[in-house]
């Protein structure tokens, strides 16, 4: 087995609430100089720059995990990480079928571009990325797992926008594949808070919204290799391949 740093959790410049300066170039570049060797893009409900990055993070040594943080209908966060492109294009259909759209205000809320690997602006997604799906976290799940994706709900430990923020609990439904802590958080704290953790595998990730913010919390992945198969083992601790928090 190898161990490899992994930070699961990083918005590009589309997302409205990150800095422009995290373009898909810029978090490569930052991810290569702090030595992160897999990376995942979870831009707000829409995952139009993964799969870009993920080709341009290959050049450099780095697997990328396109995606997205998806809001529940309970306004609960929930990270979605795929594989194949034809896995996010699906995701992100649903995604656009169920979410409410309102207008957004760049003045107000940031702008949201889409841009290539040469740092122009392809197009700008005219609906606000803050809104919810009409969908609750026990069937985001579901679809996510029917995509072929690995699903975990976010900064879990977080006082809005979590899980335990929003619902108090754990609905019995729930299937994800690891559940994420925000980068201050000591686990064994949260998980004397909530022993039912403990069972769980759980990612500690940056949300990286800045080029320096990208790698202040991580884990390791102990696998035989990098591939998807293998991280969905990791979460799954499987024949020894498990995720460290560092």
């Amino acid at each position: 087995m190898k161990e490899f740093r992994a930070d699961l959790h990083i918005h590009t410049l589309l997302s409205p609430c990150a800095s422009l300066e995290m373009s898909p170039v810029a978090i490569v570049e930052a991810a290569l100089a702090k030595g992160i060797e897999i990376l995942a893009i979870t831009d707000h409900n829409h995952t139009a720059h993964g799969m870009l990055i993920r080709k341009l993070a290959a050049e450099k040594g780095i697997y990328v995990l396109p995606g997205a943080e998806i809001s529940s209908s309970e306004e609960i966060h929930c990270l979605a990480y795929f594989d194949r492109e034809s896995d996010t294009d699906d995701i992100q259909e649903f995604i656009d079928a169920n979410i409410t759209k309102t207008a957004n205000n760049p003045g107000i809320m940031g702008f949201q571009p889409v841009i290539d690997r040469n740092e122009m602006v392809v197009k700008e997604i005219e609906h606000s990325l803050y809104g919810s799906v009409r969908k609750g976290i026990e069937e985001i799940c579901s679809v996510v797992h029917a995509t072929g994706g690995l699903f975990v709900p976010a900064h879990i430990d977080r006082p809005y926008n979590s899980l335990y923020s929003q619902i108090g609990f754990i609905p019995e439904g729930l299937s994800p594949d690891a559940y994420e802590i925000s980068f201050r958080t000591d686990p064994e704290i949260l998980m004397d808070e909530h022993p039912e953790l403990r069972k769980h595998t759980l990612l500690k990730s940056s949300d990286a919204h800045y080029p320096d913010n990208i790698g202040r919390g991580g884990i390791r992945l102990r696998m035989k290799e990098i591939s998807f198969d293998e991280i969905r083992m990791a979460f799954a601790r499987t024949d020894g391949r498990e995720a460290i928090i560092i």
